[in-house]
């Protein structure tokens, strides 16, 4: 279909579940191994346009986590078919790729090479990555020198300002402090309206949601149960939340 930029055809993602470490590692040698097998992802549809802001809803263990790994390539599905069309940058791990003998100035070019991006134009984004991050003259300095929350202001800033065609987010707004955290707000909204990029986000915040998308997915036990309109979304959401208390009082 015309501007599809993710895609996915009855995916399935199974994992298999042994006792121990020690049966995982007798696996790799024998298929007599007992194991459970867990349908993290269960015969998943979905299709994502150019320039739409969605949002994914779902309890721990919905199956939200699994999507995004397919969708960024750290996982394969099981059966089934994923399309995605794009540089995909994703606010997952803020630190991954990081190096933390080189400094933060030659970490930018390490991510901004692992995005696919050459050195000329990782020299064109450099100063606004650095003036954004906020890390001052610490910039220049070993990684393994900076606190954890200077990393992930790094991080955020790297992935933020690589020029994404898709943005995927997942809980990587709360990063640093409330002046910093209302920058990347800002940052994300503004690349999504001004340069048409597709956003994926992947929250428990309904209300955080609801500025940036205007359609929502909700999952559950591995399958997607709702597909609409952000707010019919998050009612169903909600509602299922609602649901799961009734039932343990």
């Amino acid at each position: 279909m015309e501007n599809v930029v993710i895609e996915f055809k009855n995916v399935t993602k199974m994992y298999k579940l042994y006792k121990n470490d020690k049966q995982r590692f007798l696996s790799i040698f024998s298929k007599r191994v007992p194991y459970k097998e867990k349908k993290a992802a269960n015969d998943v549809s979905f299709q994502i346009r150019k320039g739409e802001a969605v949002a994914l809803f779902g309890k721990n263990g919905a199956g939200k986590s699994t999507v995004l790994k397919m969708i960024t390539g750290v996982a394969y599905p099981t059966e089934g078919e994923i399309t995605v069309e794009g540089r995909v940058s994703a606010l997952l791990e803020l630190t991954s790729g990081f190096d933390p003998e080189l400094s933060g100035r030659e970490n930018i070019y390490l991510k901004g090479q692992l995005c696919g991006l050459k050195d000329d134009e990782i020299r064109e984004l450099e100063n606004e990555i650095v003036e954004f991050a906020e890390i001052g003259e610490y910039i220049d300095q070993p990684v393994r020198t900076y606190s954890s929350g200077m990393k992930a202001r790094l991080g955020f800033a790297v992935n933020v300002n690589i020029r994404p065609e898709i943005l995927i987010v997942d809980e990587a707004l709360s990063v640093g402090d409330r002046a910093f955290r209302d920058k990347c707000l800002q940052k994300v909204n503004h690349i999504v309206e001004k340069d048409n990029v597709t956003l994926l986000f992947v929250t428990h915040a309904t209300e955080t949601a609801r500025k940036f998308c205007k359609r929502g997915i909700v999952m559950k036990n591995g399958k997607v149960i709702y597909d609409a309109d952000i707010d019919s979304a998050i009612e169903c959401y909600n509602s299922s939340i609602s649901k799961k208390k009734k039932n343990k009082a």
